[in-house]
């Protein structure tokens, strides 16, 4: 396949963009400078600017392009980059998929936020969108972003991404040396379901879907056992082999991670049911499989 991936230079497209080159792929990385390779293509989201050759020759699009969430949720302007980067990427992309004369199919970054608050009720695709946090109202624009290239016929994936587990990228980089340092504790009151997926099945999925193509729709990027916070503490806890019986109140993180907060203290029970439905077999299915994978 011809599969052009926007976000490349980022933690997980860098190893997607490995795995489909070792697969056979042909991949072509949408840059922001000066192209060094053949395999490479200059663009400018911000200006609306990119190769429409590039795109509509591709079999495929992929765009996990957009500014880091790790920021600061005080300011404003974090804020409008964290949102502005992710729509005007997936809308240019979209945009130009859809003037294609045999649209590419689009695959598109999003976030589990997508649902909000659904407390212990099993979430799936056909689950609504709730509350207006900060990153479930992101994610809603992020997807309504893809409308182009789902009004033109194109194959589209939004692509609702729960946070990847692996020793070497955040959030579980930070969170492993806090709790080797005897400093890991629940968050709230731990009762929230907090989805995760190991790298591994991250780049299974994604690689899964691309190749199928006969699918498309929402699909929740998740482990299909989602644990609850207080499960993924004691989990990582044992695995780091160190106590973990500290607490961070509610109230303490509403102050401190502003606008964020609700990520943290949100309960999404998700269930990677329209990926299972296609078929895609899960290596790691529950927290002690995926932190197993992610530290090993």
């Amino acid at each position: 396949m011809r599969v052009v991936i926007a976000g490349a230079s980022g933690f997980l497209g860098t190893h997607l963009t490995e795995h489909l080159r070792s697969h056979g792929h042909e991949v072509t990385t949408l840059v922001r400078r000066d192209p060094t390779s053949s395999h490479e293509s200059r663009w400018d989201p911000s200006r609306g600017e990119v190769d429409a050759a590039v795109v509509t020759r591709a079999d495929a699009v992929v765009n996990l392009a957009g500014a880091s969430i790790a920021g600061n949720p005080h300011s404003g302007r974090w804020a409008e980059e964290v949102l502005e980067s992710r729509i005007s990427t997936t809308g240019l992309l979209a945009r130009t998929v859809a003037a294609a004369e045999r649209p590419p199919a689009l695959l598109a970054g999003n976030g589990i936020a997508w649902y909000g608050d659904h407390g212990d009720a099993l979430v799936t695709e056909d689950a609504d969108s709730r509350g207006d946090a900060f990153l479930t109202r992101v994610t809603r624009e992020w997807s309504a972003a893809a409308d182009p290239a789902r009004d033109a016929g194109a194959r589209v994936c939004v692509l609702r991404t729960a946070p990847v587990m692996d020793r070497t990228s955040p959030p579980l980089r930070q969170l492993r040396l806090l709790f080797k340092a005897g400093l890991g504790a629940r968050l709230g009151s731990g009762e929230q379901y907090f989805p995760m997926i190991s790298l591994r099945d991250w780049i299974g999925s994604v690689a899964y879907l691309l190749e199928s193509r006969d699918v498309s729709g929402a699909f929740n990027l998740c482990c299909p056992t989602t644990p609850t916070n207080a499960e993924f503490t004691r989990e990582l806890a044992r695995a780091v082999r160190r106590p973990a019986f500290l607490a961070a109140p509610a109230a303490i993180l509403k102050v401190a991670a502003g606008d964020l907060s609700s990520e943290l203290l949100a309960s999404v029970n998700a269930r990677p049911a329209a990926l299972e439905r296609a078929g895609y077999d899960f290596e790691d299915e529950d927290v002690r499989e995926v932190l197993a994978a992610a530290l090993s």
